[in-house]
């Protein structure tokens, strides 16, 4: 018989609201950021809320991650011990996902450790490193290919983590330091200024104009939908969306999309099942294009993804609607089988390449009527970006999440006996002392009727058994009551038997896989410095945050500008008509980039201190 693998599709949640949701559409896991130190700080959620969260998505044999993974100094880590307690104990958290190290060197509760993206566990020596230090759950980078993803698999038992849709970073999390050089504003705080998405001109080493604000640093969104069974038959046990700064419709509608997808795979693949309980259902069609996306990429999971770069613009360009045919000073008429509605947001290239939006008054027959007409041609190819139908459809209730139970109804010496099984054989039995009347005509179906009706509770009736002498007549507010009173016990089974995960992390001394510790492994505190020197390595230099280097990268990526302008040594033969080095140039900023061809890695360079 196949033991199957449990499968963990994890949903942002930027508050309580959208965590409720992305639980009711479907997520096995909610990741939310702590009230403070989350690497998303405009995302920080209160302890009330994400007790809240916790209470209901428990309900579902669904977790709560609590996101507590930017680097910390002395202070923080003194608040963060006191935070984590609270997280554990009063918000009833199932684990944190951290960066710093230094966190596992405080007193803390039994709560599983998660190893964030933001350590850069790129490698198969550092994911074993952090599986014998003992994490219950490691993050991979977004930018590894399948191949790369097995091979890890085959070496370690802990469940791995990988990022399938959303926006991405263009550096290796946790990697990135061109935000705090430039501005103070630090990544790895959760403060990132997202220069990755400004527009460039890219000059040679002459000083000649390559190409003229462009957003070099910009990636596409992430979109592995169609390569989900590819992911898990690869050994990943956690599919994450990111989207922590995402608002509620979002979360709906992509939890939806891949909470579909993968329900797919487990009917056809035993090996596979779901990790949390219920089924969700929707009065929509998910449809990841209605969603903020700039165009999407499946990056590097099958080698090097052509054409992965949101280049002209890092705004939302929505579903691909189709040509325009016609053009006046009033309306204009599209090439489409797409429904366009009043209120709908399109948007399109202009003529300098720059996204451009124009919001639909109203729609008569295939005449489009905008609210105002821009400069645009005939043949023009037009997106929407914002589908009103669409979301309004998401700003009601949208999904309804039911755990499936069977009640059975059986005679007994002094009247009735009820029982009710869910799907995780959690039970409930009720004996009620009640006279037993025998009815003029068959009552069954009136009473499996009733007993049926759950309205908006969790769960849904499936099976009515019952089980008498003969047919007996019992009121319908009576019924009612006996199956109040018999859901309410089986939520409170429910309940009482949810436990969290008990998980004191001990104290290792295996070796760090580098021996000396430089500014990449954001080391911001004394604990973190211990932990290192604890697992046989020397800190020679501190995190950048702490003591800012001169002269090194500030960006590490598998993204190479010259491979997406077609000038990969490797792929072309003829080489490109530029000297290098290459430089990216907004305003003041000036940036160098470096070309690693052997291991297919950019590096880039602040150089802005050289603008006269």
């Amino acid at each position: 018989m196949i033991k199957a693998r449990k499968i963990e599709l994890l949903a942002p949640a930027k508050n309580l609201e959208c965590g409720v949701e992305a639980i009711n559409h479907g997520a096995d896991a909610i990741y939310i950021g702590a009230p403070k130190f989350s690497a998303r700080s405009a995302a920080g959620n209160s302890l009330d809320d994400i007790k809240v969260l916790a209470e209901y998505a428990h309900q579902y044999n669904a977790k709560v991650y609590v996101a507590l993974n930017t680097i910390l100094n002395e202070k923080e880590l003194h608040d963060a011990e006191t935070l984590i307690w609270q997280l554990y104990n009063y918000a009833k958290a199932d684990a944190l996902i951290i960066q710093d190290m230094g966190i596992t060197k405080l007193n803390l509760p039994p709560i599983p450790l998660h190893a964030s993206t933001q350590m850069d566990n790129r490698g198969v020596e550092k994911v074993k490193f952090l599986e014998e230090a003992g994490f219950r759950q490691i993050v991979l980078p977004r930018e590894l290919t399948v191949d790369e993803i097995r091979d890890i698999a085959s070496q370690v038992n802990t469940p791995l983590e990988a990022f399938v849709h959303g926006a991405l970073c263009v550096s290796y999390s946790g990697q990135c330091y061109l935000s705090q050089a430039l501005s103070g504003r630090s990544a790895n705080k959760g403060a990132c200024a997202q220069y990755c998405r400004l527009p460039y001109t890219l000059m040679d080493a002459e000083g000649e104009e390559v190409l003229s604000k462009k957003h070099f640093l910009s990636m596409k969104d992430l979109n592995l939908s169609d390569n989900l069974e590819e992911l898990l038959d690869a050994g990943v046990s956690s599919l994450k969306i990111e989207g922590r700064l995402k608002d509620v419709t979002y979360v709906k509608n992509i939890v939806a999309y891949y909470r579909q997808k993968l329900d797919i795979i487990f009917a056809q693949k035993p090996q596979y099942m779901r990790m949390s309980s219920g089924r969700s259902t929707y009065t929509f069609e998910p449809n990841p294009e209605k969603s903020f996306n700039r165009g999407f990429t499946k990056y590097f999971l099958n080698e090097r993804s052509h054409n992965m770069w949101s280049l002209d613009s890092p705004k939302s360009v929505g579903e691909p609607i189709g040509k325009i045919t016609e053009i006046t000073t009033k309306y204009i008429k599209i090439n489409s089988t797409i429904k366009i509605n009043n209120g709908d947001g399109l948007c399109f290239f202009n003529n300098k390449k720059e996204l451009e939006g124009l919001h639909v008054n109203r729609v008569e027959g295939d005449f489009i009527y905008p609210a105002n007409i821009p400069d645009i041609k005939r043949s023009t190819f037009v997106y929407r970006n914002y589908d009103h139908e669409f979301e309004k459809l998401l700003s009601k209730k949208s999904a309804e999440r039911k755990i499936v139970t069977t009640i059975e109804l059986n005679e007994i010496s002094f009247g009735y006996s009820l029982q009710i099984t869910d799907e995780d054989d959690n039970y409930a039995i009720l004996n009620f002392e009640y006279d037993k009347q025998a009815a003029q005509k068959d009552q069954t179906e009136n009473i499996k009727n009733n007993l049926s009706k759950t309205g908006t509770t969790i769960f849904k009736v499936e099976q009515v058994n019952i089980n008498l002498s003969e047919s007996r007549f019992i009121p319908a507010s009576v019924l009612s009551e006996w199956r109040r009173f018999l859901i309410d016990k089986l939520l409170s089974v429910r309940n009482i038997r949810y436990r969290q995960d008990i998980a004191p992390f001990k104290q290792t001394y295996h070796p760090f896989p580098v021996k000396d510790i430089t500014y990449l492994e954001n080391v911001m505190n004394d604990k973190a410095l211990s932990f290192y020197e604890q697992h046989q390595a020397a800190v020679i230099q501190p995190a950048f945050e702490k003591q800012s280097q001169k002269d090194v990268p500030l960006m590490f990526t598998r993204h190479c500008i010259k491979q997406s302008l077609g000038w990969c040594p490797k792929e072309q033969q003829e080489k490109h008509p530029h000297r290098e080095p290459f430089f990216l140039i907004y305003n003041n900023t000036k940036l160098r980039l470096s070309f690693n061809c052997k291991d297919c890695e950019m590096k880039v360079f602040n150089e802005s201190s050289y603008i006269e």
